[in-house]
């Protein structure tokens, strides 16, 4: 069974899809605690909760697999587009770091789909080149959550495939788009009544009016946006953000038989296509598993992906890496 380390675990969305596929994870890192806490409640293997930065490559064991969701506040739209010169952008130099020296024969990374457009496709220029320079061949693609994962959630994303064997590279492809079959209500309980704190009212909401008169169906999801509310008339959720449930302008609404009221933290995981046993813990506090919901993964594209990788890595079967010297002079030329 092949081997996986994942950096920047988070809840642990990554590692799961690729549990699913049917990897073996043995090792992941997270830096922050709370997420630590959920990743910890679902995953047995071992979970580092440190700085990458303080992160050796001795400190896991070798993998065929090296996965991350590297931080991507640097790359998004409401990141203020500052990339590499942001030290959470610099945290990719931070992974390949590790991967200069482990040599996985996979290395799998997403992030947001801005990151492909930033500062006129430089820095992706540099990420891409940064992994030939290793010795990698590399596919990429932008996917919806909504076309590549049968989730009910618009949600596009970059994903990242690198191979160290070109045999591999050439045996893979991305999945291919499939029929939206899960509604909003397979992942969302419109019918049953849910803990008071959820739901909007005059005495809590200063701005309850403008959601009564406009949050009517039962259909559909809204957000409230910092002065109005808008209806997504797609059928879908729009993209779960970090700042849901924390008086952001981002938490989708929906109109219920006992009110109006906010997603739970359940259904955001839901909306992510985590399965109905994933765990949530019970000492956290909300603005917390949002938090974890919103920085995650859609597990089902991930899922899907690490077959077709599985697929790849079955038709080649073991071989021996190649050795690739300095690579260091060759990504300072692409900065």
């Amino acid at each position: 069974m092949y081997t996986l380390a994942g950096l920047f675990g988070g809840v642990g969305g990554i590692e799961l899809g690729f549990e699913l596929a049917g990897f073996n994870v043995i090792w992941a890192n997270e830096f922050d605690k709370n997420a630590a806490v959920t990743y910890q409640l679902n995953h047995s293997h071992e979970l580092r909760v440190d700085d990458i930065h303080n992160v050796e490559p001795d400190d896991f064991p070798d993998v065929d697999i090296l996965t991350g969701g590297f931080p991507c506040q640097a790359f998004s739209i409401a990141g203020y587009r500052k990339g590499f010169e942001d030290d959470r952008g610099n945290l990719f130099f931070e992974v390949l770091r590790l991967v200069e020296v482990k040599k996985p024969r996979v290395v799998f990374l997403e992030n947001v789909k801005n990151l492909v457009g930033h500062d006129n496709g430089n820095t992706f220029r540099v990420i891409k080149g940064a992994l030939e320079a290793n010795g990698y061949k590399v596919r990429d693609k932008v996917m919806n959550g909504c076309e590549y994962g049968n989730v009910p959630q618009n949600r596009e994303r970059i994903y990242i495939v690198a191979f160290l064997n070109e045999k591999d590279y050439e045996k893979f492809e991305f999945p291919s788009t499939i029929p939206l079959e899960r509604k909003l209500r397979d992942v969302i309980d419109f019918e049953s009544k849910v803990d008071d704190k959820f739901y909007y009212t005059p005495e809590k909401c200063k701005f309850y009016d403008e959601l009564e008169r406009n949050i009517v169906s039962s259909e559909t999801i809204y957000q409230w946006r910092r002065q109005y509310v808008r209806e997504n008339k797609s059928g879908v959720c729009p993209t779960l953000t970090a700042n849901m449930g924390t008086g952001g302008h981002n938490v989708p609404l929906i109109y219920t038989k006992y009110g109006i009221r906010k997603l739970t933290p359940k259904e955001c995981f839901n909306v992510q296509g985590f399965p109905l046993e994933f765990k949530l813990p019970a000492n956290l506090a909300m603005s917390h598993l949002y938090k974890q919901a919103g920085n995650s993964v859609v597990v089902p594209v991930v899922r899907r992906i690490a077959e077709n990788i599985m697929t790849a890595l079955n038709a080649n079967g073991n071989y021996e890496p190649p050795k690739h010297e300095d690579s260091e002079q060759l990504i300072l030329q692409l900065i």
